[in-house]
Parts: structure tokens; sequence; C-alpha cells
């Protein structure tokens, strides 16, 4: 995943956690695509003061994430979804051919689902 990725969704995850300038400033840059100029200028500080905002936003997430880690747990649940809905795919397709035999396949679903955390 590139980095642009999981900053927005450690945002996504941790946002509300942020002080309300912090979230405004990530808010305008990431998603409204603000310069730092027009952030600057929108809050009346200085781009210094806007990139610093921006830093320490962006450390803070780091910092959640390394605590929490709510987005590396959403990968793993997004990833083990997937897979599941492959092997789902496959057990339909081999039920079409071969008939009913589908227990290989849903005890690789319930192996994916006991290596879930949740």
């Amino acid at each position: 995943m590139n980095s642009d990725t999981k900053l927005s969704l450690e945002y996504d995850f941790y946002g509300a956690l942020l002080t309300k300038r912090q979230s405004e400033v990530m808010q305008l840059y990431h998603e409204e695509n603000l310069s730092l100029s027009e952030i600057a200028e929108e809050f009346g500080i200085s781009r210094q003061g806007v990139h610093d905002a921006l830093k320490n936003a962006q450390e803070a997430l780091a910092t959640y994430e390394e605590k929490l880690g709510l987005v590396e747990r959403f990968e793993k649940t997004s990833a083990a979804v997937t897979r599941i809905d492959g092997i789902i795919d496959s057990i339909r397709e081999k039920r079409k051919t071969e008939g009913r035999d589908i227990d290989s396949g849903l005890d690789e679903i319930k192996d994916i689902i006991d290596s879930l955390d949740y």
C-alpha cells in the first residue's frame, strides 16, 4: 500500500483524535488539494505553520496506528474477505461441475476466519 493510501486510512480511523486545526489542515491539504500557501491564507498563518501542523498530524496518526493497529487489522480483514470471496466463487463453480463436495472449501474458509483477530 502506498503512503498516501495508508495516510488516508489512518486519517479515516484516527482523524477524530487530532486537534481541530490538525484535522482541518489535513482535510484541506489531502482532500481538497489546497497548497500550503492557500491553507496558510485561509487560517491567517505562515506556510511553515501549515507545514508543522501537517507534520504533527501525520506523526500523531502514525503513533495512533502504532499503538492501536486498526489500519493493519483492517487490511488483514480486507485481504481475508477477498480470499473468502474467491473460495466461494471456486466452490460454486466446482459444485456446478463436480457435484456437492464442498467440504474442503468450507474448511479453508473456516481457517481464514479463525486466523482473524476479532
